[in-house]
C-alpha cells in the first residue's frame, strides 16, 4: 500500500500543534529539500500523531553512492548541534545514520541503498497508518500510553493489538479483518 500524502510534508501544516512545529522545522532548515536527491521522506511516529514527548523527526533517504551521500550529510549538517554520523548494517543492509538537533527537534537521517517505499521504516509506518485508519482514536490513545510507558512503536502495536513473535515482522504480516 501506498498513501500519497506522506511523499510530502505538506500535511503538517495543518495538523497538531507538534506536526505544525516540525513542520516549521523542516522548511526553515530545508532539510527535506537539501536531501531531495535522496528521495526524503518523513517517516515514525510525528507523521501519524502517535509521538510522545521524546520523538524525534525519522528522515528516510535512499542513496547510489553511500560515500557521496556520507560527504553530503558532512556538508549539509556538520554545523547542526549534536551532529553524529555511523555507518552499520542493519538487516545485512549497509546503513548510514545521522542524529542532529535543529530546533527543539532532534532529527535522525537513515540512508540505505534501498528504495524509501521498500524500507522497513516506511513499510512500518504505511501499516501503522492503516491501522490507526481502521482502529481509530481509541488504538492511537492506546500507542500513545504504550510509548509513555517505554514500548518502542512496533512493539507497543503489537501488544495493542494482542500479537506475537517479532513485533517488528508481525506488524508487516497483520491483516485488518
Amino acid at each position: 500500500m501506498f498513501v500519497k500524502h506522506f511523499e510530502t510534508i505538506a500535511y503538517l501544516k495543518d495538523g497538531t500543534p507538534r506536526q505544525k512545529q516540525a513542520y516549521s522545522v523542516l522548511l526553515q532548515y530545508q532539510i527535506l529539500e537539501s536531501l531531495a536527491e535522496y528521495t526524503p521522506i518523513l517517516a515514525g511516529t510525528i507523521p501519524l500523531n502517535i509521538d510522545i514527548e521524546s520523538s524525534d523527526l525519522d528522515i528516510i533517504c535512499c542513496y547510489t553512492h553511500k560515500n557521496s551521500f556520507i560527504e553530503s550529510l558532512l556538508q549539509l549538517f556538520n554545523g547542526f548541534s549534536n551532529f553524529n554520523l555511523k555507518e552499520t548494517s542493519i538487516n545485512s543492509t549497509e546503513t548510514v545514520i545521522v542524529n542532529l538537533t535543529a530546533d527543539n527537534f532532534e532529527l535522525e537521517i537513515f540512508g540505505q541503498n534501498v528504495p524509501v517505499k521498500e524500507q522497513l521504516a516506511y513499510r512500518h509506518m504505511i501499516t501503522e497508518y492503516s491501522l490507526l485508519q481502521h482502529y481509530g482514536e481509541e488504538l492511537r490513545q492506546e500507542i500513545v500510553t504504550l510509548k509513555k510507558q517505554g514500548y518502542k512503536t512496533e512493539p507497543a502495536f503489537a501488544k495493542a493489538l494482542g500479537l506475537s513473535g517479532d513485533p517488528y515482522q508481525a506488524l508487516l504480516e497483520y491483516k485488518i479483518d
